[in-house]
């Protein structure tokens, strides 16, 4: 079963925007596949070195 995803709206500065699409197509994914695959990655190493610390 896939996890639940939720929509949510942000604002990002116009050019990180076009390189997130830049980098998402390079990928072969859509713009929200990537964000999420960056972000996933991002929060786990936060978790990860914050664990580190403890």
């Amino acid at each position: 079963m896939k996890p639940m995803k939720s929509k949510v709206s942000i604002t990002l500065d116009e050019d990180v925007i076009e390189r997130i699409r830049e980098f998402a197509e390079a990928d072969d994914r859509s713009f929200s596949q990537y964000i999420n695959l960056v972000l996933k990655e991002h929060v786990t190493s936060k978790s990860d070195s914050n664990t580190e610390k403890k």
